[in-house]
């Protein structure tokens, strides 16, 4: 008796300590995501005033000559990619990667992820750390998750989300990555972007799409198939205040959004040390992204308007057979539908 009190005393430990080092591994990446950007700015700033100056200055000048590289494939490391940290944030949620068709080497994929969420935390997940072994399951191919090129201004930080693989989303870094480097590259595009985060609320699927005709001209123009995935889960890890579409707060967030890039959403998740109070942390829900089926592509190099409306039709078409194909799978009701704005 003694003997299987022991036992379950040892078994409770480690689920606590398990838990703990998941529940460590988010709130990282939370800070990270909110405040590292800042801190480093602040503190090579700092480092100029202070005896300590050479080391800054050093960094500015490698910096500058560095200045392309977040346009030019990047700087990933693998090692830092499969730190054992991120296995901890995979299984906080669980995040799981589902393939639906393969993905050849001699090709050159442009996926498109839906949707945005508070922070795409599954597109981190799957396609920044190889926590949910994306290389195992597509063998031959390398991720490339993009973002926007400001957050590449910052110092330091630049250099931590290099390392992930994550490059610049702009059209000159995407094209480099489907024409100058080589073959099996999947370039991942979090299509709805800050616009799509202000619709993210739980129990509804919205993405912003209908409009969203730019990486579609981008495929067309390299000749690089268009894979569709969708991440179910993604939005109902936050909750979001939504405000009227009309009101004042809601025009102030499309304009910090229109001149800085990103939308500043009021959400919550959970508390660090409880689930049944608020806090930044997200909520432990399961995120499974599925990657679709490609679409593939003839090259042209100056498509047409009728040219991108069709391929455009073709990638919609796709992405809501691919929701309604998994929706009950994954735990949403067969009249759950996927709203295109």
């Amino acid at each position: 008796m003694e003997l299987s009190e022991n036992r379950c005393c040892r078994l409770g430990f480690a689920e606590k300590r398990r838990r703990a080092l998941q529940v460590f591994s988010v709130l990282q990446w939370i800070l990270t995501f909110l405040f590292m950007g800042l801190c480093c700015a602040i503190l090579t700033g700092y480092l100029f005033f202070t005896s300590l100056w050479p080391l800054p200055a050093l960094y500015s000048l490698w910096w500058i000559s560095d200045w392309n590289t977040p346009e030019r494939g990047g700087r990933r490391s693998d090692w830092v990619r499969k730190w054992m940290v991120w296995k901890h944030f995979r299984d906080y949620f669980p995040i799981k990667l589902i393939k639906t068709a393969e993905l050849v080497s001699s090709e050159n994929y442009l996926l498109g992820y839906h949707p945005h969420g508070i922070m795409s935390i599954g597109a981190f997940c799957n396609f920044g750390t190889e926590a949910t072994g994306f290389s195992k399951t597509f063998p031959g191919i390398k991720p490339f998750l993009t973002t926007l090129s400001g957050n590449f201004l910052l110092p330091i930080c630049r250099d931590y989300i290099m390392a992930t693989g994550v490059c610049s989303v702009n059209t000159s870094s995407i094209n480099y990555l489907l024409s100058q480097n080589g073959t099996g590259n999947a370039v991942v595009i979090v299509v709805g972007g800050a616009t799509e985060a202000l619709f993210c609320t739980q129990g509804k699927h919205i993405v912003a799409l209908k409009e969203r005709k730019g990486f579609i001209k981008v495929a067309i123009r390299n000749g690089s198939a268009l894979v569709p995935v969708y991440s179910f889960g993604e939005g109902e890890l936050f909750n979001q205040t939504l405000f009227d579409e009309d009101g004042w707060i809601r025009t102030l967030q499309r304009m910090v959004k229109k001149f800085v890039g990103i939308a500043p959403c009021l959400f919550h998740g959970r508390s660090i040390f409880s689930d049944t109070s608020s806090g930044i942390m997200p909520f432990s829900r399961p995120v499974n992204t599925v990657v679709g089926k490609p679409i593939n592509v003839v090259k042209n190099e100056n498509p047409s308007g009728q040219e991108i409306e069709k391929y455009h039709m073709l990638y919609i078409h796709s992405l809501l057979e691919l929701f309604n194909n998994y929706k009950v799978k994954f735990g949403l009701s067969p009249t759950d539908e996927l709203i295109i704005v």
